[in-house]
């Protein structure tokens, strides 16, 4: 369909309406391809009428000529219980040259979940009417998955908030930068922030957003708390939130969680960066032996196009904490973390490590083996992090052993010696963007921090070595993936070594300059134990040889878990009687620990 237009009459609307439907499922999404190209070709707008609501919902919009080519759209329309339809309007102020026209509209699962004959496993729930089978971690969760409302009946209120009411029992942290604002329809500021809300998916329906515009500065912070939980079993506690993160310069969305009042707890996931115009759902499982608290924290970015939108947050499987209004307050060191003053009572051996909130007894192969077996965590605390990526000036257990040697009389030597240290962009100086990185890799700006090795100091052939706290045990899959800048005319190399013992290794080496981008290295690793992993960096002949590293990742490293249930028919059975995936038979990798997954006999 295109637009003719026959008259030069001023504020022409011409309006393409859609069939009535009467309701879509909570996946949906409407796509079409638009062509919008001409001196004065002026805006469209894609409009979604609702039964009942007077106010229609912009759902997209083209505000000016975008080139002879044809352009794809993607509109995400979540559930709508209601008839509605849409209006494509293209309004002409008067002079208009040029041509709109749109193409291949398609819808993608609209359609609600299909009844189920049966509907048996304890991770599904069976709806009341419509006997659609859905997975349980949608129930209670503010979208009506099942189309008969069933999933979202007999829910907790105190647990779940869509924000049409206010804050629920959520409230503004007090020693943060600014607030959450509450909001209906779109942001201020075009192209950023969200058009609608994610309960209604209409203009009508409330969410929380972060305002970037002025007076925010980049790296402002807003934090939103939860009410208060009762310690949760394992991985019985579950918290789902919506989120919506598109602009060019939206920056960063974490979320923490907290046992003591004044400390920022423990970061349990977060975002960067564009994420287009669509909401997000996320799923978060949380275990904690105490009383906790989730808080959710948006950063500004650097620019006006950064709004962040937060909606429709909810609990299951948690219980609120019935005792006093607030967690308790520890002394803190600089890093945040609780100090406990001694060991709790316990009855441990030497070789066993005590867990610091309840005394309970781990075997020390299970300390720093990348799975919490201590309630506290406290087992995995001195121990390197699974990802790493720098900011806040954080090594995340990473250290040079070689510089602790060093002290008093040598800080002279200290200052010129061949080493790593943290950098950013910003920081550089002019002729540095020539062989050291000017944005880092997490976030692509230079206000990110990676790790480096300056070769303006030290001489040709020195070497630089970071290195992990030992690392107990590993599991079959385990892998290193971690991203390197190797840009300069004098680049000489960087390694990563296995040392076990007094036995050191070579796993991977790379010499020379790689060009001017980040590049990213898989080192495999499996089953070992007892060891550390080491980057060693060796200057060139010049100082125009800088290497640096960002985003390390310990991928699949816990050691494996035998479960009590049976292998399903996908799976081989172990002759320990782990369950691995078929497809991992006789491939030389080692996947059951005891190799009897690689057997000649198989």
């Amino acid at each position: 369909m295109f637009i003719l237009k026959s008259s030069n009459s001023i504020s022409q609307i011409a309006r393409l309406r859609s069939p009535k439907f009467r309701q879509t499922g909570s996946n949906c999404t409407l796509s079409f391809w638009y062509y919008n190209y001409g001196q004065s070709v002026g805006a469209a707008e894609l409009q979604l009428l609702v039964d009942g609501l007077e106010q229609p919902t912009v759902l997209w919009r083209t505000y000016y000529n975008e080139g002879n080519q044809w352009l794809k759209a993607v509109i995400q329309l979540g559930r709508l219980p209601h008839p509605f339809q849409f209006s494509l309007d293209k309004i002409s102020l008067g002079v208009y040259e040029g041509v709109s026209a749109i193409d291949d509209i398609r819808f993608e699962n609209c359609a609600l979940p299909p009844p189920a004959l049966i509907c048996e496993s304890p991770n599904r729930f069976w709806c009341r009417h419509t006997k659609a089978c859905i997975d349980s971690l949608l129930v209670c969760d503010l979208v009506d998955d099942c189309g008969d409302g069933s999933d979202e009946d007999s829910c907790d209120p105190d647990l779940q908030c869509n924000f049409e009411n206010g804050l629920c029992n959520w409230e503004q942290e007090v020693q943060d930068d600014f607030d959450w604002i509450r909001i209906r329809g779109p942001t201020p500021t075009v192209n950023t922030g969200p058009l609608k809300d994610h309960t209604t998916g209409t203009a009508r329906g409330h969410y929380l957003y972060l305002e970037s515009s002025e007076p925010r500065q980049f790296r402002d912070k807003a934090v939103l708390l939860s009410p208060l939980f009762n310690p949760s079993d394992y991985g019985t506690c579950v918290f789902r939130f919506h989120y919506h993160m598109f602009g060019k310069e939206v920056y960063k969305l974490s979320v923490f969680q907290r046992t003591v009042s004044n400390a920022n707890g423990w970061l349990l996931w977060y975002k960067f960066g564009n994420q287009e115009n669509r909401w997000i759902r996320q799923t978060l499982f949380i275990s904690s032996s105490k009383p906790f608290q989730i808080l959710v924290k948006g950063i500004v970015g650097d620019g006006f196009t950064g709004d962040i939108g937060l909606d429709d947050v909810s609990f299951l499987g948690c219980t609120l904490y019935n005792g006093k209004r607030h967690l308790p307050t520890v002394s803190t060191t600089t890093s945040g973390t609780s100090v406990p003053a001694t060991v709790p009572m316990n009855n441990c051996t030497e070789k066993e490590f005590v867990c610091r909130a309840s005394g309970h007894c781990v075997q020390m192969i299970q300390k720093c083996d990348f799975r919490p077996d201590c309630s506290d965590k406290s087992d995995e605390s001195a121990c390197v992090m699974e990802v790493c990526d720098f900011e806040d000036k954080d090594l995340c257990g990473w250290h040079q052993p070689a510089l602790e040697q060093m002290s008093g009389n040598y800080s002279i030597l200290f200052t010129k010696k061949f080493k790593w240290q943290l950098g950013r962009g910003a920081n550089l100086y002019p002729e540095e963007e020539q062989h050291c990185p000017l944005i880092d890799h997490t976030m692509c700006t230079e206000e990110g921090w990676y790790l480096f090795a300056d070769s303006s100091n030290g001489e040709f052939g020195d070497t630089a070595d970071i290195v992990t706290p030992v690392i107990s045990l590993t599991g079959p899959r385990c892998k290193i993936i971690f991203w390197n800048h190797m840009n300069g005319s004098t680049i000489g190399s960087l390694e990563v070594l296995y040392k076990s013992s007094n036995k050191t290794s070579k796993l991977w080496i790379q010499s020379g300059s790689q060009g001017p981008q980040w590049n990213r290295a898989e080192v495999f690793l499996g089953i070992r134990s007892n060891f550390q992993v080491i980057f060693r960096a060796k200057r060139g002949v010049s100082y125009m040889g800088d290497v640096a590293v960002d985003d390390i990742t310990f991928e699949d490293c816990s050691p494996l878990l035998i479960s009590d249930k049976p292998c399903t028919s996908e799976e081989f059975m172990c002759a320990n009687k782990y369950c691995i995936p078929k497809n991992n038979l006789c491939d030389f990798v080692n996947d059951c620990e005891d190799n009897s997954d690689e057997s000649p006999s198989i």
